[in-house]
C-alpha cells in the first residue's frame, strides 16, 4: 500500500525550509518549529536533549558534537512557556513572517504534530513523562485536538520502567511511537549507528512495544562511501519488520527516507529517488501479507 509523495515538498522555497533544520530558534533552549518531510508540513520539535548525549553514533546525525551542548537539567517551566508561545505564533500566523518559514507554501503551514526529538535519545530524560503532558495540556488548552503528540526515539530505552509508564500516557492521547530501524543485519547497524547496544535489544524493544500499540518504522538510507544500500541489507530488514508483524506487532507505517542535511560523515550523501523508491519495493514484497502496513518514500 503506497502513500502519493507529496510533490509540494519538492518544490525549491519548500526544500530550503526542510534542509534548513536547527533546533534552535530565537532564545529558545528546547523548542523550535521545522518544515518536515515525514509529517508533511508544519512541526513544532522539543528538544530533550540539549546536552548532545546520545547513544548512538548515527553515521548520519546533523548533531553539530564538536560544539559542547547544555548540560543543564531540563527546566520543564521553561519548556512550558516556548511551548506555549510556539503554539501562538502558529495560531495567529506570526511564525510565517520569518525565515524561512516566510516562503513556505500555504499547504505546509498548517501544523501536524508536536515531535520529541532533538539532540541525543529523548528516551534518556528523566522528566519524560512531565514533558509530555506539558505537550498534552498545550494542545487541550488550544483545542488543537488534530495534532498529533510524536515521539522519535531509537527504541533501546523503551522498556525501562519510567518510559513504559510515559508511554501509556502517551497511549491516551493523539500520539505516534516512531521507532528508529536503519538496518537488517549486525554488521550494517554497527556501521550505520555505531552504538555498543546489541541490534537484538533494539529489534525485542520494538517488537514489544508494537505488541502494545501500533507504531510507525523510521529508517533512513544512504550510500556509503559511494555504495548503495545492499539487495541482500534490504531483504534482512524487510523480514525483520516481517518477524515483528508476525510476533503480532503493529506497524502503522513504514518510512524510508535518505539524508537531507549535512551528516556527520561525508562519505554518508543521498539516495537518488529511484533507489528508494527500489528498496521500498523490495520492502513492500516481503510485507505483502500485511498490507495494511503502509511504506512510505520520503526522498
Amino acid at each position: 500500500m503506497t502513500k502519493p509523495r507529496i510533490s509540494l515538498l519538492n518544490l525549491p522555497q519548500n526544500r530550503a525550509a526542510i534542509v534548513s533544520h536547527p533546533r534552535l530558534w530565537a532564545d529558545n533552549r528546547y523548542v523550535y518549529p521545522v518544515i518536515s518531510r515525514r509529517s508533511g508540513g508544519l512541526s513544532i520539535g522539543i528538544n530533550l536533549n540539549p546536552d548532545k548525549i546520545c547513544n548512538f553514533d548515527c553515521i548520519y546525525c546533523s548533531v553539530n558534537r564538536k560544539i559542547p551542548g547544555d548540560h543543564l537539567p531540563i527546566d520543564i517551566h521553561v519548556l512550558a512557556s516556548e511551548l506555549a508561545a510556539m503554539l501562538d505564533a502558529v495560531v495567529s500566523g506570526e511564525l510565517f513572517t520569518h525565515e524561512p518559514f516566510s516562503g513556505v507554501s500555504a499547504e505546509l503551514r498548517r501544523l501536524n504534530d508536536i515531535a520529541f526529538s532533538g539532540d541525543g535519545e529523548p528516551t534518556s530524560c528523566p522528566d519524560l513523562s512531565a514533558c509530555f503532558r506539558i505537550a498534552k495540556a498545550a494542545l487541550d488548552d488550544r483545542r488543537m485536538a488534530g495534532v498529533k503528540i510524536v515521539l522519535i526515539t531509537n527504541a533501546t530505552l523503551l522498556r525501562r520502567p519510567a518510559v513504559t509508564a510515559a508511554l501509556n500516557f502517551l497511549d491516551a492521547c493523539h500520539a505516534e511511537i516512531w521507532a528508529k530501524l536503519d538496518a537488517g543485519t549486525d554488521n550494517y547497524y554497527r556501521l550505520v549507528n555505531r552504538t555498543s547496544i546489541p541490534l537484538d535489544r533494539v529489534l525485542e524493544n520494538i517488537s514489544h512495544c508494537a505488541t502494545i500499540r501500533p507504531i510507525v518504522i523510521q529508517s533512513l538510507f544512504m550510500r556509503i562511501h559511494g555504495i548503495v544500500p545492499p539487495v541482500e541489507e534490504i531483504d534482512a530488514y524487510g523480514q525483520r519488520l516481517a518477524a515483528i508483524l508476525q510476533k503480532g506487532g503493529r506497524l502503522k507505517r513504514v518510512q524510508i527516507y535518505t539524508v537531507a542535511r549535512e551528516p556527520a560523515e561525508s562519505f554518508a550523501t543521498p539516495l537518488m529517488a529511484d533507489e528508494l523508491d527500489a528498496i521500498a519495493k523490495q520492502t513492500r514484497k516481503i510485507l505483502s501479507p500485511w498490507p495494511a502496513v503502509t511504506v512510505e518514500v520520503f526522498p
